[in-house]
């Protein structure tokens, strides 16, 4: 077990860890900008086999105790209906990405910390018609760097994590020792609790009371000092309830706002979790491409790794 901040130390992270003013004032893309053209090289090597492993979850289109918000999907035109020789089919979609069951990216503008965003910019900037400075439009070339995968579970020895179980720093490290592999600067960082496991095999739970497992804030020192360019989880990063009032959740509010870290909630990481124990490495080629929303808080995603 790590040892805790107390509230006050988390505050001052705010100002330990910040990226701000790194890349220059108008800098919107936070630590995305640690990606280089040469680790894009890098990464399009670690693709050896040509296996590729999807690392998103259904749209959830059910409702459930952890998805209040389900997704919309209607079809018209559909294919039981009399119709001439050619016809077709088609789809509505309607979904708020955010919250505990649809795979999405956190853009730089979804949290605030004393009314600015990442780099500084005002919380005004995200109005009623969405958000003019950070939105997630600033991935629109999409992502592709080495990512890495700590097993957390693996490393304790268990189908997965409880719900309100913390990671600590030195879980990450021993993860690292155990998998062969070092968290680097541009590299996406995916942090496995067995989340999805636990909800396939027991249903969903109610969050809110029971918590859900995820980082410590102790992590972030850690995160920042390895320069990580995106942070994701098959739950929200963080661990809930992460018993600080003034920051309930810390790791989305100093990695977003502070460091200018993108976040992937809800990632569906089982799969991922097999074919590194198939391939005996927990690198991988990483490839991310959100939809073109311009002036969006968020996007549903569809994350991909290479072997």
């Amino acid at each position: 077990m790590g040892t805790r901040l107390d509230q006050a130390e988390v505050v001052g992270l705010f100002d330990r860890l910040s990226n701000w003013g790194r890349w220059g004032k108008e800098d919107q893309r936070g630590a995305l900008n640690f990606i280089t053209a040469d680790q894009r090289v890098a990464a399009g090597r670690l693709m050896r086999s040509g296996q590729a492993v999807s690392l998103a979850l259904p749209l959830p289109t059910a409702p459930a105790m952890d998805n209040p918000t389900p997704v919309t999907h209607l079809t018209f035109q559909i294919g039981t209906e009399p119709h001439a020789a050619y016809h077709q089919s088609m789809d509505y979609f309607a979904i708020s990405p955010h919250g505990m069951a649809t795979t999405h990216l956190d853009a730089l503008c979804h949290v605030f910390w004393r009314n600015r965003m990442y780099n500084g910019f005002e919380a005004s900037e995200v109005r009623a018609d969405g958000a003019h400075k950070c939105g997630v439009e600033v991935m629109r070339e999409g992502v592709l760097t080495r990512g890495v995968l700590l097993d957390v579970p693996a490393l304790r020895g268990v189908r997965w994590l409880e719900p309100a179980d913390r990671i600590f720093p030195d879980e990450l490290e021993a993860a690292e020792r155990m998998h062969g592999v070092r968290v680097g600067e541009g590299d996406v960082l995916l942090v496995r609790t067995g989340r999805t496991l636990k909800r396939r095999s027991g249903g969903p739970w109610d969050i809110m009371r029971q918590g859900m497992a995820g980082l410590d804030a102790s992590c972030l020192p850690w995160l920042f000092e390895r320069r990580i360019s995106i942070l994701g989880s098959d739950g929200i990063s963080d661990s809930a309830p992460s018993g600080y009032r003034e920051t309930p959740f810390p790791i989305h509010a100093v990695a977003i706002a502070a460091m200018g870290v993108h976040l992937i909630d809800n990632a569906d990481l089982e799969a991922l979790a097999q074919a590194c124990a198939d391939h005996r490495r927990h690198e991988f080629m990483f490839v991310l491409a959100p939809l073109v929303l311009e002036r969006g808080t968020s996007s549903p995603v569809n994350p991909l790794a290479f072997f």
